[in-house]
């Protein structure tokens, strides 16, 4: 693969629109990178919101990858409320079957309200939601073509942060009440903050690519062990079965913030 080729479409495809300022090259390795690792099966999807590219944008910018020399599988493009998301269509489809399948539902309260965060008795208006953008993904799927597919769903109602969190395959997913517009309880709340790194050498020699970065308030991570642990080991399990990346790898921090932007 030719790194300037794979740094130029992301400028010229996704970066067109963004005047003086240029997309650092490091960032452009990344993003493919990290498309790639949709494409493997590593992550059910990517948000994309480093500039103001949308759909369309990311759809040609797909193909400049492919035209480079990287040819993923199938993806699938998905609008939601002014934001983007690159899918892997069946781990995505799967990873939603299996929230809500799962007893207890792994989401995080942090509605402002709440003292402290906690894990959700109930969850089943998030669940109703979550039925029915799968029932929207298995729509698109039967009429889906080529390397790409595109769709936009209109999402009413819908808590996007817990959807977006679902759809990136995070572990367990904050949550709040929408009454509050965002607000949560998370300010100065020791927050455990994982990162998952991976090697892409078939991208650029020893460039290292951030597959997950997500946070769990300290105070929960021993009732999420189990959670954790079943994930790190799906994960592992879907590294072993690809051959684009190596050397993966998890660590963690525990963070305050005097505010946590969701």
């Amino acid at each position: 693969l030719s790194a300037p080729r794979l740094v130029a479409a992301a400028r010229e495809e996704l970066w067109s629109k963004a005047g003086k300022r240029r997309l650092p090259a490091a960032r452009a390795l990344q993003l493919c990178g990290e498309v790639l690792a949709v494409a493997a099966g590593l992550k059910p999807a990517l948000l994309y919101d480093d500039s103001a590219a949308g759909p369309a944008e990311l759809r040609r910018y797909l193909a400049r990858l492919r035209e480079a020399g990287l040819a993923p599988c199938r993806l699938h493009v998905l609008g939601m409320e002014g934001s983007v998301l690159l899918l892997n269509p069946g781990l995505a489809r799967r990873r939603l079957e299996e929230v809500l399948r799962a007893h207890p539902a792994p989401f995080m309260d942090i509605s402002a309200g709440r003292q402290h965060p906690a894990l959700c008795g109930s969850a089943e208006a998030i669940k109703s939601h979550l039925a029915a953008l799968l029932a929207h993904l298995r729509a698109a799927e039967t009429v889906a073509s080529g390397p790409v597919s595109s769709s936009e769903v209109v999402p009413t109602g819908w808590n996007l942060c817990s959807m977006a969190g679902v759809l990136l395959g995070y572990p367990a997913v904050y949550t709040f009440s929408m009454e509050e517009d965002g607000e949560n309880c998370l300010a100065m709340m020791p927050l455990r903050v994982f990162t998952v790194q991976a090697s892409c050498c078939r991208i650029k020699d020893g460039l290292r690519v951030q597959v997950y970065s997500f946070s769990i308030p300290e105070s929960l991570c021993t009732e999420l062990k189990e959670v954790l642990d079943a994930w790190w080991d799906d994960l592992k399990d879907a590294f072993s079965a690809q051959s684009d990346f190596v050397d993966l790898g998890i660590s963690s921090e525990v963070v305050s913030l005097p505010a946590v932007a969701l």
